[in-house]
C-alpha cells in the first residue's frame, strides 16, 4: 500500500488542480473584463484585462469600430490621413454625448482606440468625480486637439499624436456652464484643483500614458491621454 501512496497523493492533487482550473475558466467566463482573450465590450466594468484590450484595439481597427457597432454608438469615421510614422487610420468622432462629453472643439477625431478608453474614463472616473466635488455632470470637454505629426519635444521618438493616438484635454466644463481649466485651476488648492488631480489619478489604470501639469511646463495647461503601446507594457502616470 505504501508504494501507491505517491501515486494517490499526485492523483489527488492533479484532481485538485483539474477542479480549481475549471471554476477559474467559469468565473472567467462570468468577468470577462479580467479576461485578456475575452473580446473588449464597451458596456463592460473596468477589470485587470481591461488597459490590456485598450492597447491591443490600438492595433486592430477592425475590432475597435466594431466594439462601437456593437454598443451602438453613433460615430462618423474618418478617413486615414498622413503616411509612415504620421498614418493614423483610426480617426473617428462620436456622435452625440451618450459615451463621451461633448468635445469641444468638435473636430479632434481621436483614435478608436483612443475614444474607447475615454468611453470608459467618462463612465468611470471624470462623472463619478463631477458628481462628488459638483453635484453634477461634466457637459463639455475642452481639448487642445489630437492628430499631429510631430516627435516628442525635446526626443527622436514620435509622438502618439502623429497617429491619432492621444488627446490633449484642457478643460471640463459643467451641466451649469462652470469651467475647471488645468492652466488656471490645478494649483488652486480648492475643490476645482482636487477634481482634476483626482481625474487625473483616476486615468492611469485606463490610459497608456498620462501626462499633467506636474509633469513638466509643456503640460501646464492640459492633460496629455495616449494609448501608446510599449514592448514591456509599462505606463506612464505623472
Amino acid at each position: 500500500m505504501k508504494s501507491f501512496r505517491p501515486y494517490l497523493i499526485g492523483f489527488g492533487i492533479a484532481v485538485l488542480l483539474t477542479i480549481a482550473a475549471i471554476r477559474a475558466m467559469a468565473w472567467l467566463r462570468a468577468h470577462p473584463e479580467h479576461d485578456p482573450t475575452a473580446r473588449f465590450e464597451l458596456a463592460q466594468p473596468q477589470g485587470w484585462a481591461t488597459r490590456r484590450k485598450l492597447l491591443a484595439l490600438a492595433g486592430d481597427d477592425t475590432a475597435c469600430f466594431a466594439a462601437f457597432d456593437r454598443a451602438g454608438a453613433g460615430y462618423e469615421r474618418r478617413a486615414p490621413m498622413g503616411e509612415g510614422a504620421c498614418r493614423a487610420s483610426q480617426r473617428m468622432i462620436l456622435t452625440g454625448n451618450a459615451f463621451v462629453p461633448t468635445m469641444q472643439p468638435a473636430n479632434a477625431a481621436p483614435g478608436c482606440a483612443v475614444t474607447a478608453a475615454m468611453a470608459l474614463w467618462t463612465r468611470d472616473v471624470v462623472q463619478p468625480l463631477a458628481q462628488k466635488y459638483f453635484g453634477q455632470k461634466v457637459a463639455k470637454l475642452e481639448n487642445l486637439g489630437s492628430y499631429n505629426c510631430r516627435k516628442i519635444a525635446g526626443r527622436q521618438a514620435q509622438s502618439e499624436h502623429s497617429t491619432a493616438n492621444a488627446i490633449d484635454i484642457s478643460a471640463f466644463v459643467f451641466a451649469d456652464g462652470t469651467r475647471v481649466s488645468l492652466i488656471n485651476d490645478w494649483d488652486q488648492g480648492d475643490r476645482r484643483s482636487e477634481f482634476l488631480h483626482a481625474v487625473r489619478d483616476g486615468s492611469c489604470d485606463l490610459f497608456s500614458t498620462v501626462l499633467s501639469p506636474d509633469y513638466n511646463r509643456a503640460h501646464a495647461d492640459h492633460l496629455h491621454l495616449d494609448m501608446a503601446v510599449r514592448t514591456a507594457g509599462w505606463s506612464v502616470c505623472r
